[in-house]
């Protein structure tokens, strides 16, 4: 990949998430503007960025023949396409380039894959979850669609601090016994259709979801959690060594950190189990 030289009209903010700044570039104010957006609370013009990209903006457009997300590997780089951008990222670079039109919705994908890969390496997780941190600790809700996520998150007393209710985001972290993991808040939004706080915290528990008559919490074990977990992880990649990489993150996760079958009645009464 070929990256031009950037001009003095050239612009750039740093979006920070899971603790990774990344920069983005472009030669639209106006689009910069949107980002601000789209991720206050995640910008960071102070942090030195670990990765760069360079927006190319184009008219509203099929930019890809490809429905679903692509990711695949080739001479160095990382290609990801969708039919609405196509983008390329070079890891040993440190640099990329994206290009869509003027929305927020494209680049969000992007730097959610881009997320993904660098976390598969250093096993951590994107997971499809809510999250929130409570007296200090972390608490991860994963279901499929409908399980309750967003109903758990909208029920959330005043004394948690929302960090999703759609996507989560894991990192190792040490801990007392080096083998802790924290929960970072994210903007990406579901139903509630707000951005999380941008904070972390220490992992505590797990909780897979079920809505159900009564509140009820069962202790799983570690091999049907992993696999309940491993259904609700993002990854798109199909690189056979990264995606074992996410299969051992997730099994050696649940190792680690409490995983409950929680069934809930949604009224607010079910927080009086968590935290």
């Amino acid at each position: 990949m070929t990256h031009e030289p950037v001009t003095a009209a050239g612009q750039a903010i740093v979006i920070e998430i899971g603790g990774i700044p990344i920069q983005v570039r472009s030669e639209s104010p106006e689009f910069l503007r949107m980002l601000e957006e789209r991720y206050a609370g995640f910008l960071n013009g102070e942090a030195h960025p670990v990765f760069e990209f360079d927006v190319e903006l184009v008219q509203p457009r099929r930019i890809s023949e490809e429905d679903d997300v692509v990711v695949s590997f080739d001479s160095g780089r990382w290609l990801i396409e969708r039919g609405d951008f196509r983008a390329e990222w070079e890891p040993e670079t440190r640099r990329g380039k994206i290009i869509q039109s003027a929305n927020p919705y494209s680049i969000d994908s992007v730097l959610r894959i881009v997320h993904t890969l660098v976390l598969a390496r250093e096993g951590g997780l994107l997971v499809h979850a809510a999250s929130a941190v409570r007296n200090g600790k972390a608490f991860l809700f994963a279901g499929v669609s409908e399980a309750g996520k967003t109903t758990i998150s909208r029920l959330a007393p005043s004394d948690v601090t929302l960090l999703t209710d759609e996507i989560s985001y894991l990192r190792r972290d040490g801990g007392r016994d080096g083998n802790g993991y924290a929960a970072y808040g994210t903007p990406f939004a579901g139903e509630l259709a707000r951005a999380g706080e941008n904070v972390k915290a220490p992992l505590a528990a797990l909780y897979l979801l079920r809505k159900g008559t009564e509140n009820t919490i069962e202790p799983v074990r570690p091999n049907d959690a992993a696999r309940m977990l491993l259904e609700n992880v993002l990854f798109f990649a199909c690189d056979p060594d990264l995606v074992g990489m996410v299969f051992d993150a997730a099994c050696e996760l649940v190792q680690h950190v409490p995983v409950y079958r929680l069934t809930f009645f949604p009224d607010a009464r079910v927080w009086e189990l968590i935290g």
